[in-house]
């Protein structure tokens, strides 16, 4: 997901219009403590456009308003020796998605008009003399403007699918939903519209002539619920669009990952798929079961000397025009397959995977300004670094270094224009030299809260594993640490569940804010996570309480036995997503190590959740196909079976709106807690998806989520 479209997605209400201009905050820091008040009022840095001369750099920052329970995003500028900062934002309402246009003297953004509708403005590169461009009926979501900037693709929704007073013109009133196949819907959403992208003409003043590249497919572009403007790309000469494109509906697109890359060409208007060879028809499949052993994966068609039955996203042609890029993931169903950097020879349709020596995920890319390499970011050993891919050989090097995540990648003149974030500090951007990997900070958007709090540390520590593996985990110690002393401590338990524990920054999950509370935190990379080779991110398939478990049962043991800091009396465990699912399954194993659990959106009854979540491909895949075919391994391994083993108090937490893990899981584990008369509290947020989003939610889950620690660790 591009910073764009996590800048979009962050958005409480886009359009809704605050009764304040919400911005940069300064609150009062009470004991130099970290607080989710603070949290809260920290700037958050989205996505970034660099100037044609390589000087000035346009991003986006969102700020949130606990009183107004809103957020608002808006649009700055500075030079890219961090210099010259200036805020551009004049509306209440949020501004975003800045690109430069006109050989810099513009800069096209989203903004809204007087009927409350997301269009494309421009103004002047000082913020002046704004113009509305596009006059659509409906939001536009995200823009992309061709090299030569006489035509944009524009992303819109679109209506899918029958209401209920197209099939009864007298029920217009009627609330009833009928629903006649599987992805109805889809993250937090029923699924009542799907977003298509456009390419429309641009005359300097204004955007005309709209036309849907996707006209009478049922097909999302870009695909939902992540995918932003990343997943088109316009061709060196304006004349060509790449577009990512999943075209299936319904069962085949709820149980399938195979997600390709389209060519579409203006002139004519005819599209062709580069990741599939003409005329192909996908073979029948058994929907109840992995398609890991099945046609689809075992007799995928070659295209250029490789197959491409998985996600293939987020193209990008050379700037010599000579080559197309894109991510892809091999297999069709495996929603955490190893992704691949692909390059294609446009000439003659041959492919090559760049960066095949780096075992683990390229996450996201950027081509050199001579087409003769691709700078890309990926996890290695819990932390994620700049790398760069030689386009002849194939080969990868290392850039960067330290105990960072580098999480974006662009080109800036002779240097990467790069953001960065830790444990330790939430994301800001960054010059990187490309030659020697120095790192030099261009946005200091948290710079008061970083003078103004004390601040812990995070300490690598490599533990032996059961099978007798090597094991990284984070410890993170309290502000003012004090070896002598005893803390208590949280084992952090990952989500994903193939998503790494590496320097990451949250908002919510923030390891800093829990060792301002006193707590020491252990963070594991156990079995399942990337960036320690292929066999160690895929071990978790088909086995959800097998090593992954005994890795998180390694880890928090080595912590209490060997770290003198470390109170074996006083340990609780965390997680959310799979990693609410660990904690759901640890609390049925622990043999009375922990004091209390916390569990957010975490599968409870594996059975339950193979019927109920939305993307049938993640669950057949991790869980070896439905239950009524006997996989006995994942769901006989249910946390649920083992309720009888629950001794602990437990907080269950779960927002109504999450369609990917469904209320129910969280209520039945907090009914199973107290029919067996053991603390427990639910705290369910029935506007909130498998995130929280709105601050005072926000507030309100660090404070129920200490009040229960405080009361049962410390």
């Amino acid at each position: 997901m591009s910073l764009i479209a996590a800048t979009i997605m962050t958005m409480t209400d886009a359009n809704a219009q605050p009764q304040q201009f919400i911005g940069r905050q300064t609150p009062k820091i009470e004991n130099r403590t970290l607080t989710p008040e603070a949290l809260w009022a920290m700037g958050r840095v989205g996505g970034a456009s660099v100037s044609p001369d390589t000087k000035t750099i346009a991003y986006n920052v969102s700020y949130y308003s606990v009183k107004e329970n809103k957020s608002h995003t808006v649009i700055y500028t500075i030079n890219n020796d961090g210099s010259d900062e200036r805020l551009l934002t004049t509306a209440k309402t949020s501004e975003l998605a800045p690109k430069y246009i006109k050989g810099g003297a513009q800069i096209a953004f989203l903004g809204v008009d007087k009927d409350g509708t997301m269009q494309v403005w421009a103004m002047n590169a000082d913020g002046k003399e704004r113009k509305q461009l596009s006059h659509e009926k409906e939001d536009v979501e995200d823009f992309l403007f061709s090299p030569d900037e006489k035509k944009v693709i524009l992303v819109k929704s679109i209506k899918y699918g029958k209401r209920t007073s197209d099939l009864y013109a007298d029920l217009d009133k009627a609330s009833g939903r009928v629903i006649n196949d599987l992805m109805h819907r889809h993250w937090d959403e029923w699924v009542e519209s799907i977003p298509h992208s456009y390419v429309a003409d641009f005359d300097g003043t204004s955007i005309t002539n709209v036309k849907d590249i996707l006209e009478g497919e049922p097909f999302e572009c870009p695909m939902k619920p992540f995918g932003g403007i990343e997943q088109l790309a316009w061709s060196k000469d304006s004349k060509t669009i790449a577009y990512t494109c999943r075209k299936l509906e319904g069962r085949d697109y709820a149980c399938s990952t195979d997600a390709d890359i389209y060519l579409y060409t203006i002139e004519t208007g005819k599209t062709k798929n580069i990741c599939k060879p003409e005329g192909y028809v996908r073979p029948a499949v058994d929907y109840t079961e992995s398609l890991v052993n099945q046609k689809v994966n075992t007799e995928a068609p070659v295209v250029g000397g490789m197959t491409f039955a998985g996600y293939d996203i987020n193209p990008s042609f050379s700037p010599d025009g000579k080559y197309i890029a894109w991510q892809s993931m091999k297999r069709d169903g495996y929603e955490s397959d190893i992704n691949r950097l692909i390059v294609m020879d446009l000439k003659t349709g041959q492919c090559r995977q760049l960066a095949a020596d780096f075992d683990s995920n390229v996450d996201s890319y950027t081509w050199s300004a001579d087409s003769k390499t691709i700078y890309f970011n990926g996890v290695w050993h819990g932390e994620t670094h700049i790398y760069a891919a030689d386009v002849k050989s194939g080969a990868s090097k290392k850039i960067t270094s330290g105990q960072y995540d580098y999480t974006s990648v662009a080109l800036l003149g002779k240097n990467l224009l790069c953001s960065r974030q830790s444990m330790c500090e939430p994301s800001d951007y960054f010059l990187v030299d490309i030659k020697t990997g120095k790192a030099t900070r261009v946005t200091n958007e948290n710079k008061y809260f970083a003078e103004n709090i004390d601040w812990g540390t995070v300490e690598p520590r490599w533990t032996k594993t059961t099978d007798g593996k090597d094991m990284l985990s984070w410890i993170v110690l309290p502000p003012h640490f004090d070896k002598n002393k005893k803390y208590p401590t949280l084992l952090f338990c990952e989500g994903g569940p193939q998503s790494p524990v590496s320097q990451f920054w949250s908002f919510r999950w923030n390891m800093m804010i829990m060792a301002a509370n006193g707590y020491v935190v252990v963070a594991p990379n156990r079995r399942g996570l990337p960036g320690f080779g292929h066999e160690w991110n895929e071990e978790i398939s088909l086995n959800y309480g097998g090593q992954c478990m005994d890795d998180y049962f390694s880890s928090i043991d080595d912590a209490a036995n060997n770290l003198p800091y470390v109170d074996k009396n006083r340990l609780g465990c965390v997680g959310a997503s799979f990693g609410g699912s660990s904690v759901y399954w640890i609390a049925g194993h622990h043999n009375k190590r922990f004091k209390a659990f916390i569990a957010h959106d975490g599968i409870f009854n594996i059975e339950q959740q193979y019927l109920e979540t939305e993307e049938m491909w993640f669950a057949n895949w991790d869980m070896g196909g439905a239950f009524w075919n006997g996989h006995d391994r994942t769901f006989s391994n249910s946390p649920h079976r083992f309720v009888d083993k629950w001794d602990t108090p437990i907080l269950c937490i779960q927002g109504e709106k999450d369609y990917r893990i469904v209320t129910s899981q969280a209520m039945s584990a907090f009914n199973a807690a107290r029919l067996r008369g053991i603390p427990a509290e639910f705290l369910c947020f029935p506007d909130e998806n498998h995130w929280v989003l709105k601050p005072q939610n926000g507030i309100l889950w660090q404070r129920r989520f200490f009040n229960w620690l405080d009361k049962y660790v410390k």
